[in-house]
């Protein structure tokens, strides 16, 4: 059933409507489809893109929408409800878009923003190598740099929208500092030789959503293409991950209210020993942990957004909100499995493609044990 949503103003309230009708007509029929398939959704990316979905938080000079992240990541917990796969690679866009709107120069925004926040042009952000995930400070990725630009050599892992991506926000080594030594690129991979692609990876779920290695083999990149300083890469690849944390909470919210109104609608036409499942005790209670579980994850999520939104310190607060949705969606797409019984487990029902899901959410964008440690950190210095 449809959230009942508190928001700011009537402008917020029909972008909801309008998530919720395309969502409802372009997106959740052929989910599961696209998803048993492993077909990359690119024209669901060009539908959001051309109804202004892409652009949300992003500044209306550019082509940006100009709504606060607490609207964004509303729009995003309802797609995700829909299709996770193609929330999921709305949020990635989003990040890779995050570093131009942010530290680029105004030539690099006014450039790149508009064809990517329209959706014409689709984002992806190379961080993590084999050896280097949660671990910024060991990426090995170089770019060398000459009179005419940087020469880029190294191998990029896990990477959302590997070569389907029309654009590359690229984190790679320009000196041996350890904190000081990353610099920021955006890459057009048509304008450029040496750059290739391993096959997708074979994944528990989110098959729509293509994740590959990216192979740089001396790619030249111009020094126009740099974001920031040469040596801020840390800086700018960190201060997008919180945010990225936040799309990631507000879709694994989404997969997890999917869950419950399927656990919810099956338990009330499911009958045994006289009445509707619903009403027995037992599964009565499991269904309300879940629905207390969804709330609590998505106002936590809304509450970093909030922060975020008033110009608060929100790092901390990013990493809570994708801890306790991440963990609660896992939770609660599990039990969802359960309410349904043997149905549950087959493939005739949503709900394992959701577990299946959510799976992931509580690994990527800092695992969840990564993000105990930034808290803990945030919390001893006080």
């Amino acid at each position: 059933m449809p959230v009942d949503r508190l928001l700011p103003t009537p402008e917020a309230r029909d972008l909801i409507e309008l998530t919720r009708d395309i969502a409802d007509r372009e997106l959740a029929p052929v989910a599961a489809e696209h998803e048993a398939d492993g077909r990359f959704p690119r024209d669901a990316f060009r539908t959001l893109g051309r109804a202004g979905l892409l652009s949300l938080p992003f500044d209306p000079e550019y082509g940006g929408g100009g709504q606060p992240y607490e609207v964004y990541l509303q729009v995003l917990e309802e797609v995700a409800a829909r299709w996770a796969g193609v929330a999921v690679g709305m949020s990635v866009h989003a990040l890779s878009c995050y570093p131009v709107a942010a530290f680029g120069t105004e030539e690099q925004r006014g450039e790149l923003l508009p064809r990517l926040l329209e959706g014409d042009l689709l984002g992806a952000y190379c961080l993590s190598e084999p050896q280097a995930g949660s671990d910024v400070s060991a990426i090995r990725t170089r770019a060398e740099k000459d009179a005419e630009g940087f020469t880029v050599t190294g191998t990029k892992a896990w990477i959302s929208h590997g070569g389907q991506a029309d654009s590359y926000t690229l984190f790679a080594r320009t000196s041996d500092d350890p904190r000081h030594g990353l610099s920021c690129f955006v890459v057009d991979p048509t304008a450029v030789s040496g750059l290739s692609f391993g096959a997708p990876e074979r994944k528990m779920g989110l098959n729509g959503s293509h994740t590959t290695t990216v192979n740089w083999d001396g790619v030249r990149v111009p020094t126009e293409r740099l974001v920031g300083a040469e040596g801020q890469g840390m800086q700018i690849a960190l201060s997008a991950l919180d945010s990225g944390r936040l799309g990631i909470g507000a879709v694994a919210v989404g997969v997890a209210q999917a869950a419950l109104d399927e656990a919810v609608a099956y338990a009330g036409q499911r009958r045994q020993f006289g009445k509707a499942i619903i009403d027995h005790q037992g599964l009565g209670f499991m269904l309300a942990d879940m629905a207390a579980a969804v709330e609590s994850a998505r106002a936590t999520v809304l509450s970093a957004a909030r922060r975020r939104d008033a110009g608060l310190p929100f790092s901390q607060q990013a990493s809570i909100a994708k801890l306790v949705a991440t963990d609660a969606a896992m939770r609660v797409t599990t039990d969802a499995v359960q309410v349904l019984g043997g149905y549950g487990y087959t493939r005739d029902f949503p709900v394992e493609r959701y577990m299946r899901e959510a799976k992931v959410m509580q690994i990527f964008e800092g695992t969840n044990q990564i993000q105990r440690l930034v808290i803990s950190r945030h919390l001893a210095r006080g």
